[in-house]
């Protein structure tokens, strides 16, 4: 591993440069229209511009914001209602069929209902971030907290434990990967969610910032809000992915 790591990261590196010189060969040997697909340095050059101006840190702080909001909502309610189904066979058996339901609705398709209830509003973004990305984390709860040995079940009655007890002592250490993974999961969804919600519903973003870069053919604005979202999600997956990492090292120790 120690060998091979930096040869991993140095072929990802060269990856990127090397999309990064096709898409400049493309923009300067006229392949396609520079109206449409500006020159790289041309995205950087808005990028930096847009943060010189100031214009894109408050767009950015509002996407972001947003993101996080929704995505920790729906952390905290998939894995207390998660664990609350997940310990319950009868709840399983129950609630199976409606989670089945829901799970495949797109989140954006609620977004019409959602405008409707509650008006273009910060509440009716965070509602539609917090739905679609709920069901990673609360999925990955249940199967996690379901998945427990049943051996551990028949420790834990003969010494006693009570029901939040066993939850917190032995059901969250078994489904803390399961419920890793669908926060990391939840979390690209809800920064989606968040960027459509802006787009729709005209809420102040990143979102935005795109849509009317679009409609005035501002190719390098457009481009250096896209890939500032890039950014905002590689950075949020590489911070998640290091929490998982600590979270289970205990794991990896035995």
């Amino acid at each position: 591993m120690t060998l091979r790591n930096p040869f991993v990261f140095i072929g990802s590196i060269a990856v990127v440069f090397a999309i990064l010189f096709l898409w400049w060969l493309a923009s300067v040997t006229g392949a396609v229209s520079r109206a449409f697909v500006p020159n790289p340095f041309d995205a950087w050059a808005a990028l930096v511009r847009g943060f010189s101006r100031g214009d894109l840190l408050p767009q950015t702080i509002g996407t972001v914001g947003r993101m996080l909001q929704g995505w920790l909502l729906a952390s905290l309610i998939g894995v207390i209602l998660g664990a609350a189904i997940g310990l319950s066979k009868t709840a399983r058996d129950y609630l199976q069929p409606t989670l089945e339901f829901l799970r495949p609705l797109p989140a954006s398709a609620i977004i019409p209902v959602a405008i409707a209830l509650m008006g273009l509003s910060p509440g009716m973004a965070l509602t539609v971030v917090a739905f679609g990305s709920l069901w990673p984390t609360l999925l990955g709860t249940i199967h996690g907290f379901a998945a427990v040995e049943p051996r551990l079940k028949e420790v834990a009655r003969c010494l006693q434990m009570s029901g939040p007890a066993f939850a917190w002592k032995i059901g969250l250490p078994n489904a803390m990967p399961d419920i890793l993974a669908g926060m990391r999961l939840s979390m690209t969804v809800a920064l989606i969610l968040a960027i459509i919600c802006e787009m729709l519903a005209s809420q102040a973003g990143l979102g935005t910032a795109i849509l009317l870069a679009a409609r005035a053919f501002q190719s390098s604005e457009l481009f250096a809000g896209i890939a500032l979202l890039g950014a905002i999600g590689l950075v949020s997956n590489l911070a998640l992915r290091a929490v998982e990492i600590r979270a289970l090292a205990w794991q990896n120790s035995h």
